[in-house]
């Protein structure tokens, strides 16, 4: 068994990151799924609770380590296993793709995280379609400066920054996942698009899709 493990849920995007992250860098880890919906949810048991007492995944943990939140997991896989890189050696680039990660895990995810839809649906007591108008307009307008900032690039490459993956991209391909669930018109959006597409044919994004994993539905 590896020492490497990772709770995981298969539609979790912020998991989904780190799944592609271990994926690139080839290592092996184990998944252990942890259902968001299932009994009200297995993040919310005591179980779990123990384990990340934020109560929410991913989680991850090597040995006596034991990580919350996808991009610091991520920095600690960087740290750890340098090689092959998902930071760039250059600081202003290096900085360049933490920002546009950061686009996506801390201005377009966390307002459209499970736990704040279940709050608009249940407790402020919105539609079905009014939560998914929410849903879709955040991605949208942050997929509208992303797109304007690739756009922008001097010297684009195959993936977000450059030709070869990073961080950046770790965080891109989840959310298209996201906005494809939720019927966002990708095609306001063609270099992302094209960055997403790119990303699609290698195994490391094929391994971490949400329907290749053991827990998915």
């Amino acid at each position: 068994m590896s020492t490497l493990t990772l709770y995981s849920y298969f539609r979790s995007s912020a998991a989904y990151r780190v799944r592609i992250a271990l994926n690139l860098k080839g290592l092996d880890y184990d998944i252990v799924p942890v259902h968001l919906v299932r009994d009200g949810g297995e993040h919310l048991k005591p179980a779990y609770r123990a384990l990340n007492v934020n109560a929410l995944v991913p989680t991850f943990v090597d040995g006596d380590v034991n990580i919350h939140q996808s991009l610091a997991i991520i920095e600690y896989l960087e740290d750890v296993h340098p090689t092959p890189a998902l930071l760039p050696s250059d600081p202003a680039t290096r900085a360049q793709v933490r920002a546009l990660a950061l686009d996506i895990a801390a201005d377009i995810h966390p307002i459209d995280n499970l736990r704040v839809l279940r709050f608009l649906k249940h407790d402020m007591g919105v539609t079905e379609e009014q939560k998914n108008a929410w849903y879709v307009h955040w991605i949208v307008e942050g997929f509208k400066a992303l797109e304007a900032r690739l756009a922008a690039q001097t010297s684009p490459g195959k993936f977000v920054v450059g030709d070869t993956p990073t961080l950046a991209d770790c965080c891109l391909v989840p959310q298209i996942y996201n906005a494809n669930r939720f019927k966002v018109d990708m095609t306001q959006f063609p270099r992302i698009s094209a960055i997403h597409a790119h990303c699609q044919t290698l195994e490391a994004f094929q391994r971490a899709a949400p329907e290749a994993q053991p827990d998915a539905e």
